[in-house]
């Protein structure tokens, strides 16, 4: 929220599955509604990679901002139903909330990989199935598979540009593209996809890593320490830094 504040940036926080049984539904809402009003920016909590329709749904019935409904892994057809039954579910009560569906496969996790991770030819996302995919779902934001992967590979992702320009040619217009996997992407790469029509990225393991290593570094410095908010004083000054970082890259600043 710092770094959002001080380059008047919108941002999106995203809360796997997992994270959302962590710290809870309720209160991660309450907690990012307190942010709203303190720092009265515009910040939009999304239920990231929601594998099935209830989770979903939870997700909005408890106050996201946002919702996303990945059934990527399915059938193309099981994955448009499922799909347009979150976007009528929730455009159904509120117009505003934008809904995010997926189509490709996207590989890895979201850690530092130990080993190459090999994306196939089948697992990119085909232009004409995404529009197709958009028009019969009625989402507002689009997540293809370009190169990207979850988690930092061993060796350097490769985007395929052009197959970002083509899927923004044959989307409606009104639908935003989302890029997942935005870790250990060469800064080169993220602007290429931002011309290309790229508008919501979304980057996990590189923060992680940042609030890991100073968190480990703190310890082995102070292993006497107890106090939480001194232990994680840098911790939370690295993830500040490299939230600054990333919208400085995709040009976010002033973009309110």
């Amino acid at each position: 929220m710092e770094a959002a504040k001080k380059f008047k940036a919108p941002i999106m926080i995203g809360l796997s599955e997992g994270e959302r049984k962590f710290v809870g539904l309720k209160q991660a809402v309450a907690l990012v509604k307190s942010f709203k009003e303190e720092y009265g920016l515009p910040v939009f909590l999304n239920p990231d990679h929601s594998h099935s329709v209830e989770s979903a749904k939870l997700a909005y019935d408890a106050g996201f901002d946002s919702v996303h409904i990945d059934l990527s892994k399915l059938p193309f057809k099981e994955n448009i139903e499922g799909a347009k039954e979150v976007a009528d579910y929730v455009k159904s009560k509120n117009q505003e909330v934008s809904v995010e569906g997926e189509l490709g496969c996207l590989r890895g996790e979201s850690r530092i990989q130990k080993e190459v991770i090999k994306i196939k030819p089948e697992d990119l996302t085909r232009p004409e199935e995404a529009a197709e995919f958009a028009e019969k779902t009625g989402i507002d934001r689009f997540a293809g598979a370009y190169g990207n992967s979850h988690g930092i590979s061993l060796d350097e992702p490769a985007l395929d540009i052009e197959r970002i320009r083509a899927v923004r040619k044959i989307l409606p217009k009104r639908v935003a593209m989302v890029l997942h996997g935005g870790s250990g992407i060469p800064d080169s790469q993220i602007k290429e996809a931002i011309k290309a029509g790229i508008a919501n990225i979304h980057v996990n393991t590189e923060i992680r890593t940042a609030y890991a290593e100073a968190l480990r570094k703190f310890l082995r410095e102070n292993p006497e320490e107890t106090t939480p908010y001194k232990i994680l004083a840098l911790a939370v000054e690295a993830v500040r830094e490299k939230v600054e970082e990333k919208l400085k890259l995709f040009n976010s600043e002033n973009n309110l």
